[in-house]
């Protein structure tokens, strides 16, 4: 079992009698990258504050490693082996990217003595490293200030490195980046889980599946769920605190749905027509009443935007009934393109992503020949 690096128990923090905090409790084992989430006034900065001595909480307790942190004050905690990134990049603009991290590298060193003196072997080294670390070893003697955001985002982690902490806190590293930076950042931070905890908080959801393997939802200061991201998309409790309302099928009933539904996407050129003719039938299946109809129909078109493998939805499937609907659904959907002008016949891609569907189905030949004889309703 892995040692736990930081426990926090029974933690409320009050403002003028708003609580920020609410008897949370939460964990994580030494090595662990965990990702925490939740809608705006969850408390997650405030979660990040207390960590780091900047708020002290009214009742409770933050160990780290094992030690109470209560009352320390912030550079105490720092020197412990807590690093903070917050959401605005704090790097010195005028100062090259090497200087940065030079300046970074070692705690009792100052701008003076980092821009006038000469670094020594070892610093160099590390230097070196933690710029082919954090991609900007082209750019090194750049003045940061000419540095993309999300080049800027690198370094502020890099500097974070560079101070050796035992658990790297990371506040929001994606917001504001394009595409290719978010991804460059979450292949920083996967790459640096192999040697540090971390903990990340984050809005961006795609972000958040490419490198999570914990997620933790905050709400109303306490832990609302934690479990792995399928898990935590699909949970009808999280589904509405950031919908604001609940779903209109359950859980697992949805699951279900976005398999077919990944199947049905799965040549990526359904005409129009298709698509809505797929959605309403799936959306009948599941409700009679109209206005759960519509609300289904939303909720599976902005799942569509998503690309999640139909493997590991399958494997959150429970029974054998479960297994049988989705593999008549999927033969169904396969079939819509047979009755729509644009696309007369079956094509190879679906017809691939139907073969993908019964091998991982993996249900009996004779229950595979009773459910295609079938016809659709």
């Amino acid at each position: 079992m892995n040692q736990k690096i930081l426990e926090i128990e029974n933690l409320t923090v009050s403002f003028d009698g708003f609580k920020a905090l609410n008897n949370l409790n939460f964990s994580m084992d030494t090595g662990e990258l965990r990702v925490i989430i939740g809608p705006n006034g969850a408390g997650k900065t405030t979660f990040l504050d207390v960590i780091t001595g900047k708020v002290q909480p009214t009742e409770g307790r933050v160990l780290f490693q094992g030690r109470n942190l209560r009352r320390l004050p912030e550079y105490q905690i720092a020197r412990l082996g807590i690093g903070r990134k917050f959401q605005t990049p704090r790097v010195y603009l005028n100062l090259t990217v090497r200087e940065n991290l030079d300046l970074a590298c070692n705690r009792n060193k100052n701008v003076v003595s980092t821009l006038f003196g000469r670094p020594s072997a070892s610093d160099r080294r590390n230097v070196g490293g933690l710029l082919e670390t954090i991609g900007l070893l082209a750019k090194a003697d750049l003045p940061a200030q000419l540095l993309s955001h999300g080049e800027k985002q690198r370094l502020e982690i890099g500097m974070l490195v560079a101070q050796s902490p035992n658990l790297l806190l990371v506040d929001e590293p994606v917001a504001g980046l394009t595409d290719e930076e978010t991804e460059n950042i979450g292949e920083l931070l996967l790459a640096l889980a192999e040697s540090h905890s971390i903990v990340v908080i984050e809005h961006d959801m795609e972000f958040v599946r490419q490198i999570a393997r914990k997620v933790t939802v905050l709400h109303e200061g306490s832990v609302l769920f934690e479990g792995t991201i399928d898990e935590v998309q699909n949970d009808p409790r999280v589904i509405e605190v950031y919908l604001g309302q609940k779903p209109s099928i359950t859980a697992q009933q949805m699951k279900m749905l976005r398999i077919v539904t990944a199947m049905a996407w799965s040549d990526g050129n359904l005409a129009p027509e298709e698509a809505e003719l797929i959605i309403a039938r799936f959306s009948k299946l599941f409700s009679t009443d109209a206005e759960q109809q519509h609300q289904l129909q939303t909720e599976l078109r902005d799942y569509l935007a998503q690309n999640v493998p139909i493997d590991e939805l399958i494997a959150q499937l429970e029974s054998p009934e479960e297994r049988e609907l989705i593999l008549k659904l999927g033969y169904d959907v396969i079939n819509v393109s047979s009755r729509t002008p644009n696309e007369p016949t079956i094509n190879e891609e679906e017809a691939a992503a139907y073969k993908q569907l019964m091998r991982l189905l993996d249900l009996p030949e004779e229950v595979v020949k009773r459910l295609e004889a079938q016809p659709g309703e």
